[in-house]
């Protein structure tokens, strides 16, 4: 069981090429430079994969949030080769479902749609990571 923590772990797609996978990584780099810097942490999924020491040990320490591009789920799937389950998971489209008017475009930059939508599904997970923080979930 993990212990009361500050800081959450989010492990975003690295789907290169593809514009959900800029969205889940964008949706990341608002979380940890915006709406919650110093509690939103990550580490490189490759690094994970590969079984790196410390990107294991981050990810057993602390709540893990995942932002998957597509259905193939990486980011969840190698978090459970791990042994380790998420506290929750998350489908880029789906932040994109809930707001048709703002369509990413984009694969190595999103546009300033994309930007925007990252923007907000950023905002709407800073419940979730506070509640992981101070202990919430698993």
């Amino acid at each position: 069981m993990k212990e009361k923590t500050n800081q959450v772990v989010v492990l975003a797609c690295s789907g290169i090429g593809k514009v959900y996978g800029a969205l889940a990584r964008e949706t990341l780099y608002e979380l940890m430079e915006r709406v919650r810097p110093g509690v939103v942490v990550t580490t490189c999924l490759p690094l994970l994969m590969i079984e790196d020491p410390e990107a294991k040990k981050l990810v057993a320490d602390h709540p893990v949030i995942t932002i998957d591009g597509c259905p193939k789920s990486c980011s969840h799937k190698n978090l459970e080769a791990q042994g380790v389950n998420a506290a929750r998971t998350y489908q880029a489209i789906k932040f994109y479902t809930a707001h048709k008017d703002l369509k990413p475009d984009g694969i190595v930059e999103l546009d300033e749609n994309g930007r925007k939508l990252a923007a907000i599904a950023a905002d709407e997970l800073a419940q979730v990571v506070d509640e992981l923080a101070e202990g919430g979930g698993k």
